[in-house]
């Protein structure tokens, strides 16, 4: 009987006669999360992922809050693999469900339980799935015949097949795997799958989680941050690079480029009417995140923008933004609002760390009273109050990048 790690995965399952590449990337993605952890086998078979630890010490603890964030993952388990030889499953099963039980009885749940249930007995039932269909018994008989046995062998059992306190997983294939939990992982499609996006990262809640999105969806992430420094802190920096760090947990590794944007945002203030500030500095910013976009291969930006949030995130003042630059913009957050966003800033645990209060470049300089339907012709003349390219190739050239992650 060997340890180790089962994994599924769902939607790679429609992709045709491409799902080999997702496989390829998601069995590289998951080689990448527990690297450092030991020496592993990573192979597939049959929409199963296994992750067979060469070396007794593995960290299947560390290995399993990794692999939870590695998009593309529906769930897993630490399984048993034996012989598909049903004495073998029989008796190997047994020994699983007795440690099972007790270490149900021992937990607090486990301890009310025996004092809610006649006589404290755990209740159990057993599904099976018979994929090696050389295999002497059906699925059902399976069931029926393992879970008979486990109910003899095994003391403190009960039969429930309808609300059962634990299910006892078999499945038979080539070799046999049993398990008695499955742990939900988040599902997506694998990072580098769809393309790179330059994520425009703030300090706030939402950009942290429109990136987290786009990732979900396999896009590889970048991300740009833009620096007012004296006017925004050091810690205002260290905050973001902290998250690009919980990012990067579930993006992998991240290459994040501060823009030092003190200079071009003095001029925006100096040369252009109040109500035009933040949709100037908003246009500012998309055209110096194209410009590193291009230089490092990413072929979209992404922002935290959700509509009507703010006076810069109405239709118009989106609409003139998106002039302002080529590439496709996506929004992943744009029809939802703040407590949906901060649902998932505290389910990826991007949401204290975006909390601290170090203001970022969209807090400074902002007008009281901002256009909320701006003109793209407006904006356009007050832009050529500025030097826009030369600040715009000042500011990418002086760009500092930093690569976040392992």
């Amino acid at each position: 009987m060997k340890k180790i790690i089962l994994v599924r995965y769902g939607e790679i399952m429609l992709k045709g006669l491409n799902r080999p590449m997702f496989e390829d990337r998601l069995m590289h993605n998951i080689k990448r999360a527990v690297s450092g952890l030991g020496k592993v086998k990573v192979s597939r078979s049959q929409a199963r992922i296994y992750i067979e630890p060469e070396q007794d010490d593995f960290d299947f603890e560390s290995a399993v809050s990794r692999l939870v964030k590695v998009f593309g993952i529906v769930s897993l388990s630490i399984v048993r693999k034996v012989e598909s030889d049903f004495e073998t499953i029989k008796k190997h099963s047994a020994e699983m469900v007795r440690d099972h039980v007790a270490k149900l009885a021992a937990s607090p749940a486990g301890k009310d339980r025996s004092i809610q249930n006649a006589g404290g007995k755990v209740s159990f039932k057993v599904e099976s799935k018979r994929g090696n269909k050389r295999f002497p018994l059906e699925s059902p008989e399976i069931s029926r015949q393992l879970g008979g046995y486990l109910l003899k062998n095994v003391p403190g059992l009960k039969v429930d097949v309808n609300d059962p306190d634990f299910i006892f997983y078999v499945e038979v294939r080539e070799h046999t795997y049993i398990y008695c939990d499955i742990i939900p992982a988040f599902s997506g499609l694998p990072v580098g799958t769809s393309g790179k996006g330059m994520l425009l990262l703030s300090g706030g809640i939402d950009s942290p989680v429109a990136g987290w999105m786009m990732a979900k969806r396999g896009m590889e992430i970048e991300a740009v941050h833009f620096h007012t420094y004296p006017y925004t802190s050091e810690r205002a920096k260290d905050k973001v690079i902290s998250l690009a760090k919980i990012l990067s947990q579930y993006c992998g590794r991240i290459r994040l480029h501060i823009v030092p944007f003190t200079e071009f945002q003095l001029e925006i203030n100096d040369k252009c009417p109040p109500g035009y500030l933040t949709i100037i500095m908003r246009r500012a910013m998309m055209r110096i995140a194209e410009k590193i976009a291009a230089e490092n291969g990413a072929i979209a930006l992404i922002t935290g923008e959700s509509l009507g949030q703010v006076a810069s995130q109405t239709a118009e003042a989106l609409a003139v933004t998106n002039e302002a630059v080529s590439l496709p913009v996506f929004r992943p957050l744009i029809g939802m609002d703040k407590n949906e966003v901060v649902e998932i800033a505290r389910k990826i645990d991007t949401y204290e760390t975006s909390i601290l209060p170090y203001e970022d470049c969209c807090t400074v300089f902002v007008a009281k009273h901002p256009k909320t339907k701006p003109r793209v012709e407006e904006a356009k003349e007050y832009e050529s109050r500025l030097d826009f390219g030369q600040l715009v190739d000042r500011a990418v050239r002086d760009t500092e990048t930093m690569v976040i992650g392992d």
